[in-house]
């Protein structure tokens, strides 16, 4: 479930064009579902305003393929308002994630799942990236969570190192039948599948080769899909740098993007990158068609 860079043209103004092209380009793949709004997505810069007309743009473009959009808020009543929003716009789920408070409580994040949770129209997808949001959730509350709150139906698990607590949080929540995927841009893809990731929801500019790899990990051939993230592996790194630009380049060049524009304050590609960037896929995809679904992976 690929999560979507948000396009704006040179001028910072929302670009709902690239981004029912890029919705339409991952939904012809295939994937089981598209997130947008996310953390890269950018979401934090947006206004209640382009928040809408990204979501209508998306859910418009996906077709059949579902739409989980990001809705977190440091007010719980302003994420259960911007969840209803979603829902209203025919998202099928939403993604959330809890923020900082002075002092930290587990309680309180609980609480703040469970009147979301009550107050979402639509399933929820417990995001845990404390590198974002610098809240710390434990294995004990992610599965209380999990087994305590009917309307999380997943758990994006992001906090490293992933893969043992991936193992931890499903033993922890037993028979609740939940999907927990891996994100992280994919960097410990390989791990998190042997520790039994469901998949991914993450926001790699070639949702194609994550696909193989979840392909191949399904069917138990390990040594191909070590092979596929041993391959990828320099361009899943170079392009989980801070910030969006290196991901938003690859997607212009794949022709999904007008622009590779990152709105302020975020940066845009630094000096020589383009370059590095250009070596590298080079590299990995010698004289291949960007602009075309990956074949024969």
């Amino acid at each position: 479930m690929p999560i979507l860079a948000t396009p704006f043209h040179a001028d910072e103004s929302l670009d709902t064009e690239s981004l029912g092209r890029l919705v339409r380009f991952v939904a012809g793949l295939g994937v089981d579902g598209v997130t947008v709004l996310g953390v890269l997505g950018e979401s934090n810069r947006l206004s209640d305003a382009n928040r809408e007309a990204a979501i209508r743009a998306a859910v418009a473009a996906a077709g059949k393929t579902p739409v989980i959009v990001g809705v977190s808020h440091p007010g719980t009543q302003a994420t259960i308002d911007l969840a209803k929003m979603a829902g209203s716009l025919g998202a099928s789920a939403v993604m959330v994630a809890p923020s900082a408070e002075g002092v930290p409580n587990d309680e309180r994040v609980f609480e703040y799942f469970r009147r979301v949770g009550a107050g979402s129209p639509v399933p929820i997808v417990a995001q845990d990236h404390p590198a974002s949001t610098a809240v710390h959730m434990g294995v004990p509350l992610l599965a209380r969570i999990a087994r305590e709150i009917p309307s999380v139906m997943g758990i994006k698990l992001e906090a490293v190192p992933t893969p043992p607590k991936l193992r931890a949080v499903r033993t922890a929540m037993g028979d609740r039948p939940l999907r927990i995927t891996t994100g992280l841009g994919a960097l410990y893809g390989l791990f998190d599948l042997e520790a039994g990731s469901d998949g991914f929801n993450t926001g790699f500019a070639f949702p194609e080769v994550l696909q193989a790899m979840v392909a191949a990990a399904r069917d138990g051939d390990w040594a191909r899909a070590r092979a596929l993230y041993t391959r990828f592996l320099p361009l899943i790194v170079f392009e989980q740098q801070p910030g969006v630009a290196v991901r938003k380049e690859i997607l212009r060049r794949r022709g999904l993007l007008s622009d590779a524009t990152v709105r302020h304050p975020g940066a845009g590609l630094p000096a020589g990158y383009a370059e590095q960037l250009t070596t590298l896929i080079e590299s990995i995809l010698p004289g291949v068609d960007l602009r075309v679904p990956l074949a024969g992976l």
